[in-house]
């Protein structure tokens, strides 16, 4: 990937110094630079909005009701992973934040649901080493579909991009993303009865 991004900037020199346009290759890279700079800004200040609220969620007992709420979903989902196991509350807090529209804040439970999940196969021996298993398959299938009632990061996305009503894609975004998630589950279940890894 560094290849490619540094190939890239050198193409776009090179055909700049040959047609005698550095001066506007120069001003974009610090136009873009400028811009990046303020979308970070604008996403770090909703993501902390929204990390703000999941910690009150949490602190108040909402993320521990949903996760019990859950739960019987990921039983359903997760039939070989043990009910009481910490790879079934990392995968609750990981699927409750994507549903929320927070998926850098469920990159932390992801990585420690799959770290579990790691775990509890080299504990059974039931799949080759480096051979992912069927729940590790199912999260990771569950988890890049991702469900979202509130994409929060197209619409800030949007704000930052001057859109009048930036709201406007959270029906499309449920419908997108309920359809990329129930093809993802129906793929994972067909998968596990045939007994394909």
């Amino acid at each position: 990937m560094n290849a490619l991004w540094a190939g890239m900037m050198l193409v776009a020199v090179a055909y700049g110094a040959f047609h005698g346009t550095i001066p506007e290759v120069t001003q974009a890279a610090l136009d873009s630079a400028k811009e990046a700079v303020s979308l970070c800004a604008a996403m770090l200040g909703i993501l902390s909005f929204w990390m703000g609220l999941m910690q009150i969620g949490t602190a108040s007992g909402v993320v521990d009701r949903l996760t019990r709420g859950v739960r019987p979903t990921l039983r359903w989902l997760f039939p070989d992973v043990p009910e009481e196991h910490p790879a079934m509350e990392h995968i609750a807090l990981n699927c409750i934040a994507n549903v929320l529209g927070l998926g850098w804040a469920s990159t932390g439970e992801g990585l420690k649901a799959m770290e579990q999940l790691k775990k509890l196969e080299t504990e059974r021996r039931s799949v080759p080493p480096g051979t992912a298993s069927d729940a590790m398959c199912t999260f990771l299938i569950l988890n890049i579909s991702s469900l979202q009632l509130i994409p929060v990061n197209v619409i800030a996305y949007r704000s930052q991009y001057g859109s009048v009503n930036p709201t406007v894609v959270v029906g499309p975004a449920i419908i997108a993303t309920a359809a990329s998630t129930a093809a993802g589950v129906i793929f994972c279940r067909v998968m596990q009865r045939s007994g394909k890894p």
